[in-house]
């Protein structure tokens, strides 16, 4: 992590952050711009370079800061005690929600990196995917799987549920009516739905 950078005010970071969070979340790393994310942010290009060095260093900055942020948010959200997968679906959702409130693209820069095919943007982040990787799968592995119903597939329930959550942020951004405790009465209303039709 960039010390350098923890020195400006909250506000200046928070500026900073989120729009290189919206610019890569929107374009990607290969079409994302630094002119763009100092226009965003409202600062000088060299104010940028003097914090990253690069885009790359900038992205790398922005992707190990989303990820630790998430998994915090993650840690203190989803009850070391539960094991229903709807449950944990949920207070997985709630914690995305706790992230966007302050980084309004973050999980839609973390969804967008998954797919991101530059190799060198995939080796410099490479170590903390497998740290949010790896805590994806502690909590799943909590997840008590045989309460379903025979031939219910928990895996592809995981999925659908993801899948709806992407589709519906998505959604709230393009018609710009993202609020974040909507959002999740919302999300949590179709995981009720799936939960009552696998019943």
């Amino acid at each position: 992590m960039n010390g350098k950078f923890f020195d400006l005010k909250k506000e200046k970071q928070d500026r900073m952050i989120n729009a290189a969070l919206k610019v890569f979340a929107q374009k990607g790393y290969r079409h994302a711009s630094t002119d763009d994310i100092v226009k965003e942010a409202v600062i000088s290009k060299g104010l940028l370079f003097h914090y990253f060095g690069s885009k790359l260093g900038l992205y790398t900055f922005i992707y190990d800061y989303s990820v630790r942020y998430m998994v915090l948010e993650l840690k203190s959200a989803v009850s070391a005690n539960e094991t229903n997968l709807f449950e944990i679906l949920k207070q997985i959702e709630f914690a995305k929600i706790q992230a966007v409130k302050g980084y309004p693209y973050m999980q839609q820069f973390l969804n967008r990196s998954v797919g991101e095919d530059v190799s060198e943007a995939l080796v410099a982040v490479e170590e903390m995917r497998s740290m949010l990787t790896e805590t994806y799968d502690s909590l799943w592995a909590k997840i008590d799987f045989t309460k379903l119903p025979a031939g219910v597939d928990g895996n592809k329930l995981c999925k659908m549920i993801d899948f709806t959550v992407q589709g519906l942020m998505t959604e709230r951004f393009r018609d710009a009516s993202f609020q974040p405790d909507m959002l999740y009465s919302e999300i949590c209303e179709y995981i009720d739905m799936l939960e009552k039709l696998v019943r």
